[in-house]
């Protein structure tokens, strides 16, 4: 595995366009989501509209021209006194029916597509799989959890492959967290397109809810409009933290293939396509409405031959990178839910236990400190020799949260100061399993 490199470095960033054949787009497709974008947001400096199309503004300003020969576009014939006396520009007549004529075949507007083909050569500059996971980064990111012996043997190796893991194990004991703790430490950034562009069509890629953007040191300042516009990588991207993709019970087959609006005409990436560079997180898995094993079967091939298959409305099938770390998480004993053939698929299973007696009690006290409730030594005793004996003595991870939150509500609805007592230990327990018994209709 390759060491890992800094998301900053020009030899990680997708190369800076210097003319407008670098864009890999047709005249006609930069043309058309120029107008549009204009028509939609309205800009008219060059500048303005280097920034909403995702160009440097010297390749704008050739499109401009361009569109000015065409009789698609007008100076305004007055510098504004804001805009670093930049000439305005406006649509003619011509050029506002020829952005209606192309927003009524796709509504997309905005920065400029990415090809399919040069984003999957960006994928392998970052890929995953080349990031070196070691022991210190892992054990850090997981430093707020208290984790069974041995689980960071067992994580470290998978995490680090890049590879399929599928975590199971007793509900309520840090699956999700352990999930969550895994993306923390890949640690490093990507570089994300805004969209992608197949076929002549373009794919919104970029998610602001999924995508997280690396806030650019300020070192312009003072500087004109055309001279802060210099970029040393391709700004149709967006430099962001490694994503992260989380579904839980939600989760359908039609979520990951590529999401078509009928009305705008307009493609998004599908949740996979998405997560590129980062982790799939599966949460819940056996609680969709899809059975587990079908869900494992759409991914059986990336899994192991790195590329999807989508396909656009129009039936053409075509191959996007799988680039992803994919995280699996049940409750269920993987037996149950999978046949051999999709266990062998998947390179490693993870069992994550619930804590013994000694974890647990570091848990509860680490929860009760920062719920503000001293701990109390006849209450503990009580709830270790009392309450837990009825349970087979089964400690789980969201024991101690539950049961103080319950103890806060009931100090305040008695009007009383957070404290424990093995009275409040039992009222918070009624709440913590329900007892079996038969309702009468």
């Amino acid at each position: 595995m390759n060491m890992q490199t800094n998301a900053a470095d020009p030899g990680f960033a997708p190369p800076a366009l210097r003319k407008l054949e670098d864009t890999g787009l047709t005249i006609v497709m930069m043309r058309d989501i120029l107008l549009k974008t204009i028509f939609r947001k309205n800009v008219e400096q060059t500048s303005e509209i280097a920034k909403a199309v995702c160009l440097p503004i010297p390749l704008t300003t050739q499109l401009i021209d361009m569109l000015r020969d065409m009789g698609f576009l007008q100076a305004t014939g007055t510098l504004h006194a804001t805009s670093s006396n930049e000439m305005g520009f406006q649509l003619t007549d011509g050029g506002k029916a020829r952005a209606l004529d192309a927003l009524s075949q796709s509504e997309y507007y905005g920065a400029m597509p990415v090809p399919l083909e040069d984003y999957k050569i960006q994928v392998k500059r970052q890929s995953i799989r080349d990031v070196k996971l070691t022991r210190p980064m892992l054990e850090a990111s997981m430093g707020h959890l208290i984790l069974p012996d041995g689980l960071i043997d067992q994580l470290g190796p998978a995490v680090g492959s890049g590879r399929s893991v599928l975590m199971y194990g007793p509900p309520g004991n840090g699956k999700s967290s352990i999930a969550e703790g895994i993306r923390a430490a890949m640690g490093d950034n990507i570089y994300v397109p805004h969209a992608l562009s197949y076929a002549g069509q373009v794919i919104t890629l970029f998610d602001p809810i999924v995508h997280t953007p690396v806030a650019e040191t300020a070192d312009a300042e003072g500087q004109s409009p055309l001279r802060k516009n210099a970029s040393r990588f391709d700004t149709r991207y967006i430099l962001c933290t490694r994503p992260t993709v989380m579904t839980g019970g939600e989760l359908s087959l039609s979520m990951l293939d590529l999401n078509y609006n009928a009305v705008s005409r307009t493609y998004q990436a599908s949740l996979q396509l998405k997560s590129t560079g980062g982790v799939f997180i599966v949460d819940d898995l056996g609680r969709q409405a899809e059975p587990p094993q079908t869900l494992i079967n759409r991914w059986i091939v990336p899994m192991e031959v790195n590329y999807d298959i989508l396909a656009l409305q129009s039936g053409e099938k075509f191959e996007v990178p799988f680039d992803t770390l994919v995280v699996f998480s049940t409750n269920f004993h993987p037996n149950e839910i999978f046949d051999q053939a999709a266990l062998r698929r998947i390179f490693f299973k993870v069992k994550i236990d619930g804590p013994n007696q000694e974890q647990f009690l570091k848990i509860f006290a680490m929860v009760a400190k920062k719920k503000g409730i001293p701990l109390d030594e006849k209450s503990l005793i009580h709830m270790l020799k009392v309450r837990y004996p009825t349970i087979d003595n089964v400690y789980a991870n969201y024991h101690p949260v539950f049961l103080c939150d319950q103890i806060r509500a009931i100090c305040d609805f008695e009007g009383e100061p957070y404290h424990m007592t093995p009275e409040y230990i039992d009222r918070a327990w009624e709440n913590l399993y329900v007892r079996e018994e038969k309702i009468v209709h």
